[in-house]
């Protein structure tokens, strides 16, 4: 028996605050363009197998151009660095949405550990 992914309901594209708005039953999230595009589920970002993913860096200020259903089970997000390959299924939405933190938290650590920066050493203004 397999398990249905829940859709959300809603989608939004908040262009000014750079995030993707998704309602799901259990509660609405707000995930950033940076977010998004760190964990973008493409070749380019995950590598071409297991442990060959690149980390990506100096994606702080990037931005979401558009968004664009793929066929019925995914997202193409076109992000204003170019960057538009990957499909973001439901499913994936779905773990990124409710798992946040945690990403993050873990994409932070990796930033970190690698000496490497958001913002790609801009200098950061107040």
């Amino acid at each position: 028996m397999t398990t249905q992914v829940p859709l959300p309901s809603d989608i939004r594209l908040h262009l000014k605050s750079r995030t993707l708005e998704l309602v799901y039953a259990d509660g609405t999230f707000e995930l950033t363009a940076e977010f998004l595009r760190v964990h973008s589920p493409s070749a380019e970002v995950r590598g071409h197998g297991i442990g060959n993913g690149v980390l990506q860096t100096g994606k702080k200020h990037v931005g979401i151009k558009g968004v664009e259903p793929a066929g019925n089970y995914a997202l193409k997000i076109t992000f204003d660095d170019g960057h538009d390959s990957g499909l973001y299924t439901w499913e994936y939405l779905h773990d990124l949405a409710h798992n946040q933190a945690d990403y993050w938290q873990r994409y932070l650590d990796q930033l970190k550990a690698a000496g490497a920066s958001r913002d790609n050493g801009l200098i950061a203004r107040g």
